[in-house]
């Protein structure tokens, strides 16, 4: 059951909205949705498994989706704004996943109920939080604030149920989180900028495709955004810093760049001009995309243009020769080389075995 407390009533002419506080308290997610509704407007559009609130209230505008996968699995995804404070409790009932959330919007507080600070989630930050049963997480945000936040949610029980779960390679800590099925511990991780995990965040809303098709891409895109999390924790764990030469701007500023890349990789680009049209010099840039993307500059050219002309030689009917010119090479037999050292294939045997002749 999910239980609300309106502190004050809004006034409708001025959308000024006293604060409001939600006491969350569920056995299951889509009860979550359906009482939110009654509190803020909007109304519940549910297809193919995915569940959507939409509101358009003096309360709040955007909408939160709910879809439930296999294996104690599932996601929720709120863009939404409020327009008033608010403070939304969830007590941690015999429903107490680990909840994987990442933060693509304004800035937010999390706490424990048992604890009086807050911890700031910024943009472009992750967290990891689970809580001890009937403990409580209180999550906070501010008038105005846009809520843009992907949270993964795992049961544990029917997790380790999965018979391609193999949480032994987990560090210490986050093996002693998922095996804690009788809800013994509090975990809370704060994780570092990631700019990584908002591009996979960004293309579950570019997914296109209906019904199954639909679903399946979403959650193999949910388990990726997974993987990273745990990859942050690790990393963390490890005591990997974020480059102490760039900072959050700058870092915004490569991203960008590797968008540039990736939507045009035919451009002559090299590292002196990347320099001068970002304005980061060419350390800062080699840190950039050594942090983002785990390789250099020039190496994460040729990784985009390789998967390119990957992709053009399975759906276009261009040549080698003239694929090798559209994705910015010069030289064939180079091409080839590191086609082959990347894919274990040359491109012409590549060819050949995805081409699928027209019938006529």
């Amino acid at each position: 059951m999910v239980i609300f407390n309106q502190f004050v009533t809004h006034t409708r002419a001025t959308k000024t909205i006293d604060m409001k506080q939600i006491n969350i308290s569920a056995d299951n997610t889509i009860e979550i949705l359906e009482e939110i509704k009654v509190i803020i407007g909007g109304h519940i559009k549910s297809t193919w498994g995915e569940h959507k609130l939409i509101v358009n209230s003096p309360i709040a505008k955007g909408s939160i989706k709910f879809i439930p996968f296999d294996w104690g699995v599932s996601m929720l995804q709120y863009n939404i704004t409020f327009y008033d404070d608010i403070d939304i409790e969830i007590k941690a009932t015999e429903f107490n996943p680990i909840r994987f959330i990442y933060n693509s919007g304004d800035t937010f507080q999390h706490k424990f109920g048992v604890d009086n600070t807050q911890k700031n989630i910024e943009q472009f930050q992750s967290v990891i939080f689970t809580n001890k049963t009937n403990g409580t997480n209180c999550i906070s945000f501010k008038k105005d604030t846009k809520a843009d936040m992907n949270v993964i949610q795992i049961v544990r029980q029917k997790f380790l149920k999965k018979r391609t779960t193999n949480i032994a390679s987990l560090n210490e800590k986050l093996y002693e989180v998922f095996v804690d099925t009788d809800h013994n511990q509090r975990f809370f991780h704060h994780g570092t900028l990631n700019l990584r995990i908002a591009d996979y965040v960004k293309s579950i809303k570019k997914v296109k495709s209906k019904g199954m098709v639909k679903f399946l891409k979403i959650e193999a895109k949910v388990y990726e955004i997974l993987t990273l999390h745990i990859q942050e924790h690790n990393n963390a764990s490890q005591g990997v810093p974020l480059p102490t030469s760039l900072i959050k701007r700058e870092l915004k500023i490569v991203r960008r760049l590797s968008k540039q890349i990736n939507e045009s990789p035919e451009q002559p680009y090299t590292l002196e001009q990347l320099s001068q049209e970002s304005g980061l010099s060419q350390v800062k840039l080699q840190d950039g995309f050594k942090f983002l993307f785990n390789r250099t500059v020039t190496e994460y050219i040729r990784h985009v243009r390789l998967e390119t002309s990957r992709e053009l030689i399975r759906t276009t009917d261009l040549n080698i020769s003239q694929i090798v010119y559209t994705i910015g090479f010069t030289s064939r037999s180079y091409f080839s080389k590191i086609f082959k050292a990347k894919y274990g294939i040359t491109p012409y045997e590549y060819k050949k075995q995805v081409y699928i002749p027209i019938a006529v």
